[in-house]
């Protein structure tokens, strides 16, 4: 199958996952997964099915970051990045892409996201999944206080993250701003996208880190220098 029809059968697959998804919108438990996918690998797949099982969530969104304000070095352009979560994820009835972000010709925030989300989808019940180490930093966020009123904050602990110095963060910032944040380690695999951006300059293998047709886009657009 040629890129551009895998493109497409992943969009039409995730527009009727949409579609079903706004006729039930109403009183559920949706999970957010943000973040630049530079590449989308199978840790956030992991992490993002682990934690719909653990707290019984009946979607999971993924949000890929348009301009992302805390990032300052170049990243991927943003519709490269939203095609590849959109391929990695079309085979999850419970895996759903957002573009949102990507359509703002702007820096992209948390909370004007958590806005936009309560604004179209009347109801729901957000839960916002982020690493614990985002969550040590949430006080530099753009409207910190009023993020912690729109969702509940999952943090996901993985091995080289201090559980205690997480754990202390978190019950500072329950008592500074009532925030609802729940604490869970999630036995991910150990994958970056930083290493496999690496993999991919040094011309090594990105086999079982990231599905196949990610990998494939990744070839066909030569992105992060693929091969040279």
């Amino acid at each position: 199958m040629s890129i551009e029809n895998l493109i497409k059968r992943a969009e039409d697959k995730n527009t009727r996952k949409l579609k079903n998804f706004e006729n039930k919108s109403k009183n559920i438990k949706v999970g957010i997964m943000g973040g630049t996918f530079d590449p989308i690998h199978y840790a956030h797949l992991a992490t993002a099915e682990f934690i719909r099982d653990r707290y019984k969530l009946d979607k999971i969104l993924f949000i890929p970051s348009g301009t992302p304000p805390h990032k300052s070095e170049s990243i991927t352009n943003k519709f490269d990045r939203y095609n590849m979560v959109n391929i990695a994820t079309e085979n999850n009835e419970h895996f759903l892409v957002l573009d949102l972000e990507i359509k703002r010709n702007k820096k992209t925030y948390t909370i004007d996201t958590l806005k936009d989300l309560k604004k179209t989808y009347k109801n729901i019940d957000i839960y916002f999944i982020t690493g614990a180490d985002a969550i040590c930093d949430i006080e530099t966020w753009k409207d910190v206080e009023e993020n912690f009123k729109l969702a509940t904050f999952i943090a996901a602990t993985r091995p080289g993250i201090s559980l205690l110095k997480v754990q202390e963060k978190i019950a500072s910032l329950k008592i500074k701003y009532n925030a609802n944040i729940i604490d869970v380690y999630v036995p991910s695999l150990d994958i970056s996208s930083t290493y496999i951006r690496n993999q991919l300059k040094e011309n090594h293998s990105v086999r079982y880190l990231v599905p196949e047709n990610v990998e494939n886009y990744i070839k066909y657009k030569m992105l992060y220098r693929y091969g040279e």
